[in-house]
């Protein structure tokens, strides 16, 4: 076979292919699915994936760690694709075989999925349809070209190449002709089924026309925040939190249909659809979030005004028996974690919440219902669009994160970040600004001292600190001449802790470690 042979039944594969994934995601629009099988597939490779593996590419790649998943999964299926198209040219039958076992692999990931699966099956069975449809409409003309093809010695001859006859003109003109309708039909069904996808935006909608009573706007006080320029505001804006969970596509659910369930090693169980959340009594609170993945002077923290209602009421209405220790959070899209239930029933402000920085959730944080508790790291506590809470043991169960070799318990670590100024920066000489955070949930920060050059600590200025909940921002002044300088800070807690310079890596309980940054005063 010579080169453009194979390159003319490789583009029959690849398109082969693109055909069907489009036809799969415009059937999952026009169903209203949270995900096509692709994405399902990735969410799969996610769950599954060891938990270094998930740490590393968290830490290299951030918020693109699902973009690059899904676009390698892409790569990889356009490989398979085209050479299965190549394998297609002699063996039809064995092609087919190579494009039902692709199939198979996504529907043991559509089958691994939690919720209904009819519609992600019917959108798999498209596009197996149209992968048997596509590729005989492609091959035929191919092979009708290499038939007419005279049989000649010289391969290089004008008469020896492909389609160059005669005879083979109109047979060339029709590949070419379904080539470019193929190619068209995969970029207008992709588009359409981006487009058709009115489950997220009927969700949205809903979002927007949602009126929350007893919900008020956050007011931060203005002593909470350090006043230094370049440092990030006190409270974090929804669109610069942090976002890390295990879904491609965050689900869509309507208040209309949530439920949650508590039951359990319970007395009775308790069911609550939304409006049912909505008449029991509001509470608000500052509380500051962090992510265990988060590195020492990482960004993976966030601070905001959560509205919602208490879980110790609800789970004391359930009547939590006596052997019970920990509760099983479930989301809507199958994630878990296991909290301890002495965190959802003492005396911190544990809750459901709807709302965040006074209006309601955003769909990539957990709309309608999420799950917040300070002191905990997020992978032991904050679930979102929570569906499930059953009372449970820690012998008995284990989270998501757990199973991938991260501790079971997940209070947060007592910690402080540099924000200002910032690694590598030029500042002028003179008294120069230091400034930043510190934070240990459910704890509070006592005091931040901070240490130039290797020099002795020295006391930094707290901001007020409205709520041993939320973090606390810190500033330090001082006079420095031209030169490359270093600044280290640590953080003693309200408990008389004070913060360790041993560095540990995120996994398995959180980072430790003082944070330092160098910068260039001119």
């Amino acid at each position: 076979m010579s080169g453009s042979e194979r390159g003319a039944w490789a583009l029959v594969g690849v398109l082969t292919g693109a055909a069907g994934l489009a036809a799969s995601h415009l059937a999952a629009g026009l169903g209203g699915a949270a995900d096509s099988p692709v994405v399902a597939v990735a969410e799969q490779v996610i769950r599954r994936a060891p938990g270094a593996l998930t740490e590393r590419a968290i830490q290299a790649l951030g918020h693109a760690d699902k973009p690059v998943l899904v676009g390698t999964i892409l790569v990889l299926l356009a490989v398979v694709f085209a050479a299965l198209g190549v394998v297609a040219r002699r063996r039809r039958g064995l092609a087919i075989a190579g494009l039902t076992a692709v199939a198979l692999v996504g529907l043991a990931a559509i089958l691994a999925q939690p919720g209904d699966p009819v519609v992600p099956l019917l959108a798999l069975a498209a596009g197996y349809l149209t992968w048997l449809v596509v590729l005989p409409l492609l091959a035929g003309p191919l092979e009708s070209l290499e038939s007419l093809a005279p049989d000649v010695p010289n391969p290089s001859s004008a008469e020896g190449r492909l389609g160059t006859s005669g005879a083979s003109g109109p047979s060339r003109r029709v590949f070419l002709l379904r080539v470019g309708l193929v190619a068209g039909a995969a970029a207008l069904g992709t588009y359409a089924g981006t487009v058709a996808g009115h489950g997220r935006r009927a969700v949205e909608e809903a979002r927007r026309r949602l009126r929350l009573t007893g919900v008020t706007r956050p007011r931060p006080a203005p002593a909470a925040s350090a006043g230094v320029e370049g440092q990030p505001p006190w409270q974090t804006p929804a669109r610069d939190f942090y976002l890390i969970d295990t879904s491609i596509v965050p689900p869509a659910v309507d208040p209309d249909d949530w439920r949650l369930r508590i039951h359990g090693l319970v007395d009775r169980e308790v069911e609550l659809g939304f409006a049912d959340l909505l008449e029991r009594q509001r509470t608000e609170a500052w509380v500051t979030l962090a992510c265990v993945s988060n590195e020492v002077g990482g960004d993976l923290v966030g601070n905001a005004w959560w509205s919602g209602v208490r879980l110790a009421p609800l789970l004391a209405e359930a009547g939590v028996r006596t052997e019970a220790d920990g509760v099983l959070q479930t989301s809507h899209d199958g994630w878990t974690c296991l909290t301890p239930l002495e965190a959802l029933t003492d005396d911190r402000n544990a809750m459901l919440a709807v709302a965040m920085n006074g209006a309601p959730l955003p769909v990539e944080h957990g709309f309608p219902v999420r799950v917040v508790v300070p002191g905990l790291y997020g992978y032991v506590s904050a679930t979102k669009w929570v569906v499930d809470l059953e009372v449970t043991r820690f012998d008995r169960a284990q989270g998501y994160w757990t199973d991938k070799g991260w501790s079971a318990l997940g209070p947060v670590k007592l910690a402080s970040r540099i924000d200002v100024p910032r690694g590598g920066a030029e500042v002028a000489a003179g008294r120069v600004a230091v400034a930043g955070v510190a934070w240990q949930q459910h704890t509070g920060i006592e005091a931040v001292e901070v240490s130039v050059d290797g020099g002795t600590w020295s006391p930094a200025t707290l901001a007020a600190e409205p709520t041993v909940d939320a973090w606390v921002q810190w500033r330090h002044v001082v006079e420095l001449d031209a030169g490359d300088h270093d600044v280290r800070v640590r953080a003693t807690s309200r408990a008389g802790e004070v913060q360790t310079e041993e560095r540990a890596d995120p996994v398995p309980d959180g980072a430790t470690g003082w944070h330092r940054v160098e910068f260039t005063v001119v």
